[in-house]
């Protein structure tokens, strides 16, 4: 008497070392960027700050004039730098997403993927967790050694926790604004099926969404107001992202500043009893900075879905 034994269904074969393996140059360069920013941004923090301190206290005393020697140079270009890599990502990102998808669909590379033992939906699922699990890993260094850098700096170099690089870098929205530029590139190759096109259109839409966010953000968090009267002139706090500013009437409201140079006449012909201006002090800093990592990937959760959608409903229909 004999036993059958049946045999075991193939093993699908595993799709995240596949990616890894296709896309090893990419890979590569990624890693090799995201070493040398690290290791320029713990030079700022150890050895580099030590010196450009030192520099700084002897060439731009309290009262006179600042003259940057190669010392402030060089640490000044470095850490932005290293800086540049962190916000510049996400463009680099959605390039490549929308290149390497785009490519593969037209070459039919993808077509030929599914027909041996894994699924379109793996396939998607691959190429948008493998990248976005080493491209999370990577920035998250990035930040955390920016910001040390960022708090230790005990000099002024123009570093204003507002200014869009410096606020960018030193939160969650640089490491929301890869994952949606992966999204939205995986989108367009997935409409689009060209490689060319597919990178144009996700590296502009990547552009415009965070366009959008960064304009829309500092209006969806209450903003403080000071007040200053009229022979005081308009208040100008230090350390602030400034939002609107006008002259105030007796009756509160908002108008422009008129044109009256110092005639005090002149404004009480227009109402003028004071001036106002909005702005987000350092303090709101968290409070922007999750508005807008928020609106970043639930524009990437958004674009993640419709890829997923498309593909299903694409491969339906050509089954």
């Amino acid at each position: 008497m004999t036993a059958s034994v049946a045999a075991a269904p193939p093993r699908p074969p595993a799709t995240g070392r596949t990616v890894l393996r296709l896309h090893r140059a990419a890979l590569i360069v990624w890693g090799l960027v995201a070493v040398a920013a690290a290791l320029a941004l713990l030079w700022a923090y150890g050895p580099g700050a030590e010196s450009a301190e030192t520099a700084w206290r002897r060439n731009c005393p309290v009262g006179d004039d600042c003259m940057w020697d190669t010392t402030l140079n060089g640490y000044y270009r470095t850490v932005m730098l290293a800086r540049w890599t962190i916000v510049y990502l996400p463009y680099a990102v959605a390039a490549w997403a929308g290149a390497v998808v785009g490519r593969e669909l037209e070459s039919g590379t993808a077509r030929l993927a599914w027909t041996q033992g894994v699924t379109p939906t793996r396939w998607l699922a691959a190429k948008l967790t493998v990248p976005a699990a080493l491209l999370t890993a990577g920035t998250t260094v990035l930040v955390l050694l920016h910001r040390m850098v960022y708090s230790a700096n005990e000099f002024p170099l123009d570093w204003a926790w507002y200014d869009d690089n410096t606020f960018t870098a030193n939160g969650t929205l640089a490491l929301a604004l890869p994952l949606l530029a992966l999204a939205v590139g995986t989108l367009a190759g997935l409409l689009l099926r060209r490689a060319l096109p597919a990178l144009a259109v996700g590296l502009a839409v990547t552009v415009l969404v965070e366009y959008a966010a960064d304009t829309v953000t500092p209006r969806l968090w209450p903003w403080q107001t000071a007040l200053n009267g009229l022979r005081s002139g308009p208040g100008t706090p230090q350390n602030v992202l400034w939002g609107d500013q006008g002259a105030l009437t007796a009756t509160g409201e908002r108008i422009p500043i008129p044109d009256c140079g110092d005639s005090m006449k002149c404004f009480t012909d227009h109402g003028v009893t004071g001036y106002y201006l909005d702005y987000h002090p350092a303090s709101d800093f968290w409070p922007l900075q999750l508005i807008g990592t928020g609106i970043v990937l639930a524009v990437a959760a958004a674009a993640v879905g419709t890829a997923f959608w498309l593909l299903r409903r694409g491969t339906r229909a050509a089954a």
